[in-house]
Formats: structure tokens, sequence, C-alpha cells
């Protein structure tokens, strides 16, 4: 099993941001972590990697604490989160050499620079770069360790439509070849793409578990997007 989450709560003070999270996840598996703004999928996630304080009855990501075995565990786990910050005066290709000498197996920098269309600009200053190409840069070095499991928070944010499904098309291609994916997502399209499961949070309480189908049927709506704003208490359904 890549990744074993039961029973994990987040709590500040005396608000509970998330409340008994359960999933498992296996090799070559993508989950969607989904919810408005609050939900608390970014607590989810941070509590997971060990960031975020949090109590929970199993955690285990590739079989290994991410507290005790934190060094072990982050060889081969990659994360891109939503907001990623930069050195300014780094060049892209510097930030991936950086990021590279981290790890003890990683990927060859310029196979991911032209398979994300960075190859061009990898002696520009990552400052230079527009705020889509910053974000593919953000995923890239995520994927730069050749991780077992990958965090991705707000995938395609900023990217044009070509961008998009160029992104799907490469991590799909690694989901086939055993990549696990953890996925925080406001884009349908982009979870029908390339979720097996989805977990749907309000208020940090899991609403609805299951394959998108399944998510489907039980919400009594036509499509995903018209489930997802049912469950998770947005729009017109709140």
């Amino acid at each position: 099993m890549i990744l074993s989450v039961k029973n994990l709560s987040v709590r500040y003070g005396d608000k509970v941001a998330v409340q008994d999270l359960n999933f498992h996840l296996g090799e070559g598996e993508v989950i969607g972590l989904l919810g408005a703004n609050g939900a608390g999928k970014s607590s989810s996630i941070a509590a997971i990697l060990g960031i975020e304080k949090s109590e929970f009855q199993r955690l285990d990501v590739l079989g290994k604490s991410p507290f005790t075995e934190r060094k072990e565990v982050f060889q081969n786990v990659g994360v891109q989160f939503q907001d990623t910050n930069f050195q300014d005066r780094l060049t892209v290709e510097e930030a991936c050499i950086q990021w590279r000498s981290l790890y003890k197996k990683p990927q060859a920098i310029d196979p991911l620079l032209i398979t994300f269309g960075l190859h061009e600009k990898k002696k520009q200053l990552v400052r230079s770069l527009s705020g889509g190409e910053k974000q593919r840069l953000a995923v890239l070095l995520a994927l730069l360790p050749n991780p077992q499991l990958v965090f991705l928070d707000e995938l395609t944010t900023g990217l044009d439509t070509k961008a998009r499904k160029m992104l799907w098309k490469q991590l799909l291609t690694m989901k086939e070849n055993g990549l696990s994916i953890v996925l925080t997502s406001h884009y349908m399209d982009e979870v029908e793409a390339l979720c097996d499961q989805l977990i749907i949070l309000r208020d940090g309480k899991t609403v609805a578990f299951g394959s998108i189908q399944e998510i489907i049927t039980l919400s009594g709506q036509p499509t995903l997007e018209d489930a997802y704003l049912y469950f998770a208490g947005e729009e017109e359904w709140v």
C-alpha cells in the first residue's frame, strides 16, 4: 500500500479543520481530494506530510512514518503546493539542479524540461516566467525526484487548455508506470481525466467517497460537476 490514512484529524484550537479522514491509495492510483476553499484539503495534505500537527489512528506513507522516518519517506515523495515560492535570482536550470541535488535517484532534467515546455526557458531567471510557466516548473520539480507518490495541490491553476491537457497526458503516462497521486482541483474535467477515487470534504468532514460514477449516483445529479456542487455546498446548492 502506498498510502494509508485512518481517522486523521486536524485541529486549530477549538476549530476542527479535518475530522476523521480515511482512505487508502495503491500503486498507480489517483485520488482526488475535493471541496470548497476552507473545506480542509490543504490541511489534510499538510497533516499527511507531517507538516501539520494532527491526530490519527494510522498514517503510513510508503509503509513508513512521515514523522520518525521522514528522510526515507521524502526521497520517494514529490510535492507541488498551491503557492510555490522560488528564489528570484535562480535560472530555471539552476532551480532544477538545486532541487535534484536533494535526492538519491532523481530523473534527468532535460527530458522533463522538454516535456513541460520549459527547455527553451532554462537559462531564464525564474522570476521572468509567466504564471503558467512557474506552475509547470512547480509540477516538474515535484516529479524530479522520480517519486512513487506525488501530492499535487491545484495542479493546473493558471494554465491554458493546451498546457493543462499536456500535463494530464504526462501524468497519465506516469500513472501507468506506477506513480500514485493525491490531487486537489476545482476543475471537474481534470478530476474526470485523472482520478480513480474521490473524497469530497465539507467543513472538514468527508461527505462523499467513491469512484466518479459512485459519487454521481449517490448525489442523484446528472454530472460530476453537479454532484460536486451538491456535496460541497457551493454555489446554488448552498
